[in-house]
């Protein structure tokens, strides 16, 4: 009630004074006018602020407007503007509050409802000038200078560190603030400034552990790992018993490979009798994790998966030990673990998914075979196991097997791209082309701006030199990404192969080769460019820079011999050849050339 009352009295002021000035301005049959229009605008904007207290933002619209045909000053178009912005009507606010701050100019008040309503209508410019305007006005608003620099995070940062800045000289080092530094530091790859303004952070609140950690956090990003050890020992100086400090610091001595020293502390926490079954299982997936690095490692993560076993019949941990039984090709006992897992969960495919992915994303693409198939015995029906299997049997070249699981993933969801791309490269990898390209394209169809699909489709187009659609296909895909390394390459080498636009093949290679200067085949194919453009020197040292990247290959020994040839070096092409031809027995175009002993 109180605060109609003011509004109700400011407004009497507002309208008195207008009403006095004309009255001493006009004659006294022109005082009673004005003055009746001016109690009647008075009226109406008491009634609306009445309405506005209320919450009734309609009502108080309405009874402002009439206000307003008697008395159209600045305090009624903000009032409007207010009402209009409660409502959520934007553009009619936005009409009334420019008219309020036309009218005057220099209004805090005002200008802080122009910016507000600006920026909830995303016109993000527009409110920086405006919240630019309200400083200049008045430099004690640190409130502005917070909205101003929430503004410039978007799409100037360093602004936006500037104002942050201003924001600390006005009321001296503040969480908050330092934090929003520290971020957008990071943010522009200044590591050492978001350090800087973290140890700012933390002798402002010396005894604040998540501040401790974020700074260890940007210490371990760094490569500062003593560092991290000091901070993490002034936090467990403090708590003694807090165990993510002590795996945070173990897990940093694992960074700086002192393995001794981690698994002391590791050691310790399996001790303690409050740690839980979770903070062991993490411990020791660490260690399984870095043993993928260090083989070393893995007997210490055998070690505390069997200390863990001992106590506990959790799932994990019997498929934890099962992979770590692979691995020592101890085949038996993994499959009487995994046996176990089924028994403990049969209902979870996810413990199959996830080990197997361990080992997929390690490369390990054996052993990651073994777990998915082992998972498509328990789980047939099951995409996810479908498609992993599928894909690893790709990397491992095995397109037979992979056919049937991967025609099951495309079964079970056919509009998945992954699915559809990788049964597609598998047809076509076994010949069926037709059947290739159409899986192909359903991908596609469903993401036609993918150019990895694209590319795939462009290179079937290739191997069957349909060029018309492949260099159709090639062209659509750069001009979706003209920078991607793996399509400029394969259109290169597909128009070296025609002898064609070599040129813009030797351009497109060199690119792809800017992005991945010690790619063998891109070195190949620009060798074979220049093989293409008589220029046989150059072609012999990219062909050669390629073999040495990746040791010996068919191809590539095959062309190195064309290109000896062409130098006039015969016996030695011949023999080149047939190097080429022990590693491809059943290439005849190798044969015919060692049998005619030429090109």
């Amino acid at each position: 009630m109180r605060y109609v009352i003011t509004i109700i009295f400011s407004s009497l002021l507002l309208f008195g004074c207008a009403t006095q000035k004309e009255m001493n301005k006009e004659t006294t049959d022109e005082k009673i006018f004005f003055e009746v229009d001016k109690k009647k605008a008075l009226e109406y904007f008491i009634n609306g602020s009445a309405a506005e207290s209320k919450g009734d933002y309609a009502g108080a619209v309405l009874e402002f407007q009439d206000a307003l045909k008697y008395d159209p000053n600045a305090g009624v178009y903000y009032a409007i503007a207010k009402n209009y912005f409660f409502l959520n009507k934007l553009p009619a606010a936005l009409q009334n509050s420019r008219k309020s701050v036309e009218l005057e100019p220099d209004n805090l008040e005002y200008l802080n409802l122009l910016q507000e309503i600006y920026t909830s209508g995303k016109q993000n410019d527009s409110s920086i000038s405006v919240l630019e305007k309200i400083i200049s006005l008045d430099s004690s608003q640190v409130n502005a200078y917070y909205k101003l620099a929430r503004l410039y995070e978007v799409n100037k940062p360093v602004q936006a560190i500037k104002i942050y800045s201003k924001i600390s000289k006005l009321i001296g080092n503040e969480w908050s603030v330092l934090i929003r530094i520290a971020e957008l530091y990071e943010r522009l790859g200044d590591d050492a400034k978001a350090i800087q303004t973290i140890e700012e952070l933390v002798q402002l609140d010396p005894s604040n552990p998540m501040i401790q950690k974020l700074l260890i956090d940007f210490y371990n990003k760094k490569g500062d790992y003593e560092k991290s050890i000091a901070v993490l020992n002034d936090i467990i100086e403090l708590y003694p018993d807090d165990e993510e400090s002590l795996e945070r610091k173990a897990q940093v001595y694992l960074m700086m490979k002192e393995w001794e020293k981690a698994s002391a502390i590791y050691m310790t926490l399996f001790e303690k009798p409050g740690v839980s079954l979770d903070a062991k299982v993490r411990i020791a997936y660490a260690y399984f994790i870095e043993s993928f690095k260090d083989s070393t490692l893995l007997p210490m993560a055998k070690n505390l998966f069997t200390i863990i076993d001992k106590d506990t019949t959790d799932w994990h941990v019997k498929m934890y030990l099962g992979g770590i039984a692979l691995r020592e090709y101890q085949d038996t006992l993994a499959i009487n673990y995994f046996k176990l897992v089924t028994e403990l969960a049969p209902w979870n495919p996810e413990a199959w998914l996830q080990l197997g992915s361990i080992y997929y994303e390690n490369k390990d693409y054996e052993h990651a075979s073994i777990i998915f198939y082992q998972a498509l015995e328990k789980f047939p029906e099951d995409f996810p196991v479908n498609f992993m299997l599928g894909v690893t049997l790709v990397q491992l070249a095995k397109y037979g097997e992979a056919e049937p699981v991967l025609a099951k993933a495309v079964e079970l969801n056919g509009k998945d791209v992954y699915a559809l791309s990788a049964y597609g490269h598998t047809l076509s990898q076994l010949k069926k082309t037709d059947s290739a390209i159409d899986y192909i394209k359903r991908a596609i169809k469903i993401e036609p701006s993918n150019v990895d699909l694209l590319g795939s489709l462009g290179l079937i187009y290739d191997n069957l030199e349909k060029w018309e659609e492949c260099d159709s296909i090639y062209t659509l895909a750069l001009k979706t990404d003209p920078k991607n390394a793996l399509v400029n390459n394969n259109y290169s080498y597909s128009l070296s192969k025609r002898g064609v636009r070599l040129e813009e093949a030797l351009n497109m290679v060199t690119h792809a080769l800017q992005v991945e200067p010690v790619n063998s085949s891109y070195l190949d194919t620009k060798g074979w460019v220049f093989y293409q453009m008589g220029i046989y020197d150059s072609a012999k040292i990219y062909i050669e820079k390629s073999l040495s990247v990746s040791g010996d290959k068919s191809v590539v020994l095959d062309h190195l011999g064309d290109v000896h040839y062409k130098l006039g070096e015969k016996s030695k092409a011949i023999d080149i050849w047939k190097k080429a031809l022990e590693l491809d027995s059943s290439n005849e175009a190798l044969k015919s050339k060692i049998e005619k002993g030429e090109l």
